[in-house]
């Protein structure tokens, strides 16, 4: 039965639609109200306070910590700077994804991990031999994501001590909040400003307290799982287990991805020194990989005219989808959509897609299958880029 984080007492006060989901056995609000846009809006518009306390944290220390690091990530850590943040796939030995996340270089030798899934075994695995120290800080640390175009003006009231307009895209900082001292990171899942805040667990609630009263002014709003899952399409960013599967939990070869087919070629460093899975990259590389994951773009006209046949006005639903529909091309199946949403900010039907590589260069026509009254459907589709929603505010310096 999932628990409380450190923040469910204030989060709990506040969901009217008592609409929650399990992650990683804690209770996640899904939707404070019966509806999300609220909570998206205050994405895109304002600020929105999230509770991620159930990510899978990790600090890494000790005189071996950056070479631990280096072992097991695709990125050459020794690139990094303290103060840096990267985001980061890591593979098994056959090249194939585990999990990815971020890791935040605290000190020389000190590393903050996040991740989605469980990884301290992998993580001892890998250590033997080695200097270094590897904590599970999951159920000590707190994290609250604060996103949007207000977050930085509202954090700047909150934190005299931290420079918040020189923190730049993926670093992080110290500061204090209500008296708590708390890692400031310029990172986020929604793909706009955004920052992530780090803090002891049981100071948790005076920083969740300081940023909802100090955040009236901004037009600060709770958002939940909901909200942050069209955030996050729209930003292009993958949901494992949604668009890839971790190599440890496929049941057969086709579900197992590598980070060139999940388009994050750019994150492995081949000129690095050894790292789990460089040979098998290194041979895929040379060989080339035979699908990728890509954006689509829907025919909203398309869409109509499927409804209006049916005598229905158009309609989508309003969560964004996780269920994984065929794409096609000239009749052939070439890939799968698997996570589809209606875009406000874009006013666009978009989807994240895993397609064979030869259909996966942006601009190629497609179709893609859509049920309506239990009737199957192809719409026409286009490859796009993504991110598909990149606000210049996401990385500017100072804060616009």
């Amino acid at each position: 039965m999932p628990i409380g984080t450190a923040f469910h007492e204030k989060t709990f006060a506040l969901c009217g639609s008592l609409n929650y989901r399990e992650w990683s056995g804690y209770y996640a609000v899904s939707a404070f109200e019966a509806h999300h846009e609220h909570e998206y809006n205050a994405i895109r518009n304002a600020a929105a306070l999230i509770d991620i306390s159930p990510l899978f944290k990790y600090r890494i220390s000790g005189s071996d910590a950056t070479p631990f690091v280096d072992r097991i990530v695709t990125r050459d850590i020794r690139k990094v700077a303290v103060g840096q943040v990267i985001y980061t796939p890591w593979c098994d030995e056959k090249g194939k994804v585990i999990d990815d996340g971020t890791v935040s270089r605290l000190a020389e030798n000190t590393y903050r991990w996040t991740a989605a899934d469980p990884n301290l075994r992998w993580f001892h695995q890998n250590a033997h031999g080695m200097d270094v120290r590897i904590e599970d800080i999951s159920e000590n640390v707190a994290a609250l994501a604060l996103q949007g175009p207000t977050s930085g003006r509202l954090l700047k009231t909150l934190v005299g001590d931290a420079d918040i307009d020189g923190l730049k895209y993926f670093h992080v900082m110290q500061g204090t909040i209500a008296g708590v001292s708390v890692d400031i990171s310029r990172t986020g899942y929604t793909g706009d400003l955004g920052y992530e805040l780090w803090m002891s667990w049981d100071q948790g609630a005076k920083v969740w307290d300081a940023l909802i009263d100090k955040g009236r002014a901004f037009d600060i709003h709770p958002a939940g799982m909901l909200a942050l899952d069209v955030a996050r399409i729209e930003a292009g960013l993958l949901l494992i287990e949604v668009d890839f599967n971790s190599s440890r939990k496929a049941v057969i070869e086709a579900q197992k991805y590598s980070p060139f087919e999940l388009g994050l070629g750019r994150l492995v460093h081949m000129d690095k020194s050894k790292f789990v899975g460089k040979d098998a990259l290194v041979r895929e590389q040379k060989a080339g990989h035979v699908r990728e994951i890509a954006g689509l773009e829907i025919d909203w006209l398309g869409i109509e005219r499927i409804y209006e046949e049916m005598r229905l006005p158009p309609a989508m639903p309003a969560a964004a989808s996780r269920v994984a529909v065929p794409v096609y091309k000239n009749g052939n199946q070439i890939g799968k959509a698997t996570s589809t949403t209606w875009s406000p900010a874009l006013k666009k039907l978009i989807a994240v897609a895993t397609l064979k590589r030869d259909f996966a260069k942006p601009g190629t026509r497609l179709e893609m299958e859509m049920t309506v009254e239990a009737v199957r459907y192809r719409v026409d589709a286009r490859v796009v880029k993504t991110p598909f929603f990149n606000p210049p505010r996401k990385t500017a310096t100072p804060i616009l």
